[in-house]
């Protein structure tokens, strides 16, 4: 077998050295090419097949790999006069490791679906010391079974590496969390700014809240209990309470003349959900308000969400 690898930037050059490892104990190849032939050169030096196109790499490889920085360069690479489309082989599997968007590569799975060739939109998270290390996430979209066949080969790059739907639901898993990565930090921001401002230390004010509900169980796992279920009785934590505190807090803001961006955004939606009558529903029934405006109902079953959470802590 001969796997290709496109791309070796940050990201990539640790990925790349990593499928190395993963493969030669096996007797297979690497195939490596990027804009800059020296980027190569320590992967070369431990056996990697340098090629001068990405159509050289097509021509030859059973599985290619791209971790690129975005989708103007994974078209180059797919569509220009040496991309892989010009020399793909029938049968041969495409991941692009590339954090890309859901429409381009649902639009370049047709064409290479007309080549005979499978393609993944496959984004990583775990940042340059997970792909050093080889602790990533690796989010597939595409043909199951042929995920099925070469998740080996992922699983010497990431160490969890996941089938999540067809084509272009990986890179929506990849939006999706990096997104709320953002806004989770843009928030943190935004109240420790008024914590600070109203006199409290900032190491004091990270070790009290680590030390509360939200540090000691992270956001994602607690949508389990209400979101995901759609189950907001009984509460938790009452809907009337929470816009009580929020009010405070953003009252304090107020005080300290600190903008409360996210946090009044938060309010209003708490003072709809009392204007709905939901004051003793829990807090987080607030959340439905944005699945209503989305045009989406979320309500998973309760059985497949217990085998979910039992895969995490498995």
């Amino acid at each position: 077998m001969k796997a290709g690898f496109i791309g070796l930037g940050t990201m990539g050059a640790s990925m790349a050295a990593n499928l190395q490892k993963g493969v030669r104990k096996d007797g297979h190849t690497v195939v490596v090419h990027d804009v800059r032939r020296e980027a190569a050169a320590g992967h070369i030096k431990n056996g990697a097949v340098w090629a001068d196109s990405p159509a050289a790499v097509a021509a030859q490889c059973d599985v290619i790999f791209t971790s690129l920085p975005g989708p103007a360069e994974f078209d180059a690479v797919s569509y220009g006069d040496t991309g892989l489309l010009s020399a793909i082989r029938p049968g041969a599997a495409y991941f692009d490791l590339t954090t890309n968007s859901p429409t381009t590569v649902r639009k370049a799975h047709a064409d290479y679906e007309k080549k005979g060739a499978f393609l993944f939109d496959a984004p990583v998270s775990g940042g340059p010391r997970g792909a050093a290390s080889g602790k990533l996430a690796i989010w597939c979209g595409g043909d199951q079974a042929v995920f099925d066949t070469w998740k080996p080969v992922l699983d010497t790059i990431g160490d969890a590496a996941q089938y999540i739907g067809p084509i272009g639901a990986g890179s929506v898993a990849k939006l999706v969390h990096n997104c709320y990565g953002y806004i989770a930090t843009a928030a943190a921001a935004e109240v420790f700014s008024m914590g600070v401002k109203a006199g409290i230390e900032p190491l004091a004010i990270w070790e009290a809240v680590r030390q509360g509900a939200i540090g000691r169980r992270g956001a994602f796992e607690s949508m389990a209990d209400q979101f995901l279920p759609g189950k907001y009785e009984p509460a938790a934590f009452a809907l009337r309470l929470a816009h009580k505190d929020v009010s405070l807090a953003t009252a304090l803001g107020r005080e300290l003349n600190v903008p409360m961006r996210l946090s009044n955004l938060a309010l209003a939606d708490l003072a709809e959900g009392l204007n709905r009558g939901w004051g003793n529903r829990d807090s987080r029934s607030i959340m439905v308000l944005q699945t209503e405006r989305a045009g989406v109902k979320i309500e998973v079953d309760p059985q497949r969400l217990t085998e979910a959470l039992e895969r995490k802590t498995s």
